[in-house]
């Protein structure tokens, strides 16, 4: 079987980086917030252009660490894209806010202006108070956030970029990590660029936000750093120093991983585009591509992911069932009565293997075998 995503083949390019980064921490014995931890945070400031990196214990803190400097909580309305993960709106509940579920667009995925609109109408007529929005950048693509930005602004609402799957990526040749006050990224190992445990980070312009996240990452002690000295609720969020030094050798070469998972991706819809509905990606972005993932017929959904699996292809489905009909949120409101292209899109996608080692023999094997899978299925 074809790894989905092949860790491995990654590792053995920087084995012998990997482990010199790892036996110097070892060695000074720094394990938490070592000095590989701020030396990341400065690279990956440097990397995006954002003026203030935290890293983080993983990508929901990351989260959950805005919405506490925001201090979210009962009658706020944040409103957060259905056809995701469930950590962005997870985080929304931990804080007593209520989450409203917005619609996506059917190209790219990402949050639809117009249900947004009416998203923040429908919390109006609820008596909650718009707080703010959390646009998801799903696949690897950023979200339209000059059209997000200009509704949030009308409406008093912050923004927040969940670029999770993103990082790595441009909009309208902004780098992602500066496309909003707040961004949020995730460390998850089969993140673009990822770690070998959890980790996160949180990226901001405000200086002030900065400060408090500070804070917060560390059970809230005082500016001083004494941990006995807490100011503020906060929670343990700190980013190990192992994970640090592992992706500081990993954001090496992280420019030129995007540039092969760009070639695989162009390969992948140059062969298969004439036998489903291949990704869309704006003229103004450029995405990392953390998955691949095509539209077909959901009648015919379930045989081709058998067909391909007989022959050693794998294939996931992100996401079968969107937020707001999940048992755990499906009593918060949706910004319309339904979100079609939501559900739409949850019976229709269909992600094939995407990281930057798949060798051309690899990738001609998988877009043939697709292709015969569909011919066959008819």
């Amino acid at each position: 079987m074809i790894p989905f995503i092949d860790l491995a083949a990654q590792q053995k390019r920087i084995r012998p980086q990997i482990e010199a980064a790892m036996l110097r921490v070892l060695d000074h014995g720094g394990y938490i917030m070592g000095p590989e931890v701020q030396a990341l945070e400065d690279q990956l400031s440097a990397f995006c252009g954002a003026p203030h990196t935290l890293s983080c214990a993983n990508g929901t803190d990351a989260l959950a660490l805005i919405l506490m400097a925001k201090q979210v909580g009962p009658g706020d309305a944040v409103f957060v894209p259905s056809f995701t993960f469930a950590a962005t709106a997870e985080v929304v509940a931990w804080m007593g806010a209520t989450v409203v579920f917005i619609d996506v667009l059917p190209d790219t995925f990402n949050m639809d202006p117009a249900s947004l609109e009416a998203g923040v109408q429908k919390a109006k007529k609820l008596g909650l108070r718009p707080s703010g929005v959390i646009p998801v950048d799903l696949f690897g693509q950023p979200a339209d956030y000059d059209a997000i930005a200009s509704l949030a602004q009308a409406h008093g609402l912050w923004v927040m970029a969940d670029a999770a799957q993103s990082f790595g990526g441009t909009y309208k040749g902004r780098k992602v990590g500066t496309l909003a006050e707040s961004t949020t990224t995730s460390f998850f190992p089969a993140k673009p660029l990822g770690c070998y445990g959890d980790g996160g980070a949180v990226f901001t312009e405000s200086n002030d936000l900065f400060e408090v996240l500070k804070s917060l990452r560390v059970h809230g002690q005082c500016a001083d750093g004494d941990k006995y000295k807490n100011i503020r609720i906060g929670m343990n969020g700190r980013l190990d120093t192992l994970q640090a030094a592992i992706l500081i050798e990993k954001l090496e070469i992280f420019p030129g991983e995007i540039i092969m998972r760009q070639s695989i991706a162009d390969r992948y819809t140059k062969g298969l585009q004439d036998v489903a509905t291949v990704p869309f990606v704006r003229k103004d972005c450029q995405s990392t591509w953390a998955i691949y993932t095509l539209k077909v017929d959901p009648l015919k959904r379930v045989a081709i992911m058998e067909g391909l699996k007989e022959k050693g292809v794998p294939s996931v489905i992100y996401y079968p069932l969107p937020l707001h009909r999940q048992e755990a949120y499906c009593a918060y409101p949706c910004a319309t009565d339904s979100l079609p292209v939501s559900e739409a899109l949850s019976q229709t996608v269909l992600s094939l293997p995407m990281h930057p080692y798949l060798e051309p023999e690899t990738q001609d094997f998988i877009i043939q075998t697709f292709r015969d899978v569909v011919k066959q299925i008819g």
